[in-house]
């Protein structure tokens, strides 16, 4: 996968990380129902039972996928939450969540994997890992949007513009007749347009 999130290094974290690269093209490619253990170790070129050295199951495989796309805007909430007042906050909104779009838009195959596997990721939903990040990242939203010292209309248009960069970047199969560049250009510019910095 292509990620402007880091990855560790080192001998076995290549391979852990190659087993994911390789597990989110057939599961975009065939479906994670579809995509046995065994299809995953072959295009690898290794064994079934070296996987179950970095992932204990198929599952595991999914729901690492799944934490990529939640570490996607880890970085933004991280800046945001180091600012000290509600206008820093809005003011640094639209840059963050610019950079946001610009990260999305590189994962377009972690976007893909989600659309064309909803049933599986919903059954990930139970993991408590899954619920610690999921809930982690949806109280610090939740924090900065009830942030008393924002006004209430730039708090609205700040939750606005992560549902348009949902339906124009995470649907993007919507819009398979539009170059990807000119798909990310157009989501960047009916943003910005909320905050007047067209």
């Amino acid at each position: 996968m292509s990620t402007t999130t880091e990855k560790p290094t080192g001998p076995a974290t290549s391979t852990r990380e190659r087993i994911l690269d390789i597990a989110l093209e057939l599961f975009t490619e065939q479906g994670y129902d579809k995509t046995s253990l065994r299809d995953i170790a072959e295009r690898l070129g290794t064994t079934k039972a070296a996987l179950y050295y970095h992932f204990k199951s198929k599952s595991d495989i999914l729901l690492e996928l799944h934490l990529r796309l939640h570490a996607l805007g880890q970085g933004v909430l991280d800046e945001l939450s180091a600012l000290e007042t509600g206008p820093e906050k809005a003011a640094a909104w639209p840059h963050l969540l610019d950079r946001f779009i610009t990260e999305v838009a590189a994962n377009r195959p972690l976007m893909q994997l989600h659309q064309r596997n909803q049933s599986a990721v919903e059954a990930l939903h139970d993991s408590e890992r899954h619920r610690a990040a999921n809930d982690d990242i949806e109280a610090q939203f939740r924090r900065l949007l009830r942030s008393p010292d924002i006004p209430k209309e730039t708090r609205v248009r700040m939750a606005c513009s992560i549902g348009a960069v949902m339906a124009g970047l995470l649907t993007a199969e919507m819009f398979d007749d539009i170059p990807d560049d000119e798909l990310t250009g157009l989501v960047r510019s009916s943003v910005w347009e909320m905050f007047g910095e067209a």
